[in-house]
């Protein structure tokens, strides 16, 4: 019986100190509220914004520098193995792997190969100690050099904008 009292005193103060249920005399009403046939009507008026309009939006900075923002470069370092023995021996002592796409299969990594070659790549395939096979574009010694190709292969290329970086472990 006690908790049904606190509970119905709880209710009687939340609700007398809600604005919701208080009732607005006529000398505290706003001068922006108006009233008509007993009903409430609150009319605002909203500060009208202005809109700058330019003659040559693309010579802006700003698009300038959205242009100039980068995608980071992705980077995973793994162990990996060469599909096949005569690209291990053209990359064998490079570090650096320009990756364009990942498959867990090797027939797809292939034909994907395949489809780069007509497009100027001279990709490779490797296969990773996660299971998934790596079709490569370029392999390098330097990591700047690698990145710089990343980012040249995604500006060339819109289509391979998530290509990454592979590092050997």
């Amino acid at each position: 019986m006690k908790k049904i009292m606190m509970a119905v005193l709880a209710l009687g103060l939340l609700s007398s100190s809600c604005k919701v249920f208080q009732k607005v005399k006529k000398e505290d009403k706003p001068a922006t509220e108006t009233v008509q046939d007993d009903t409430q009507t609150k009319v605002f008026s909203v500060p009208s914004t202005q809109t700058e309009v330019r003659e040559a939006p693309s010579s802006d900075r700003m698009y300038e520098q959205a242009e100039k923002t980068e995608k980071p470069v992705r980077i995973q370092s793994e162990t990996f193995t060469f599909a096949q023995k005569e690209d291990q021996a053209k990359n064998e002592n490079n570090s650096y792997f320009v990756i364009i796409g990942s498959f867990s299969s090797n027939a797809n990594a292939n034909r994907y190969k395949q489809e780069l070659i007509p497009q100027g790549f001279n990709p490779i395939v490797l296969h990773s100690e996660t299971g998934y096979y790596r079709v490569c574009v370029n392999s390098f010694t330097d990591e700047f050099e690698a990145r710089k190709r990343v980012y040249q292969i995604r500006n060339d290329f819109p289509q391979y904008a998530d290509t990454w970086l592979l590092i050997k472990k």
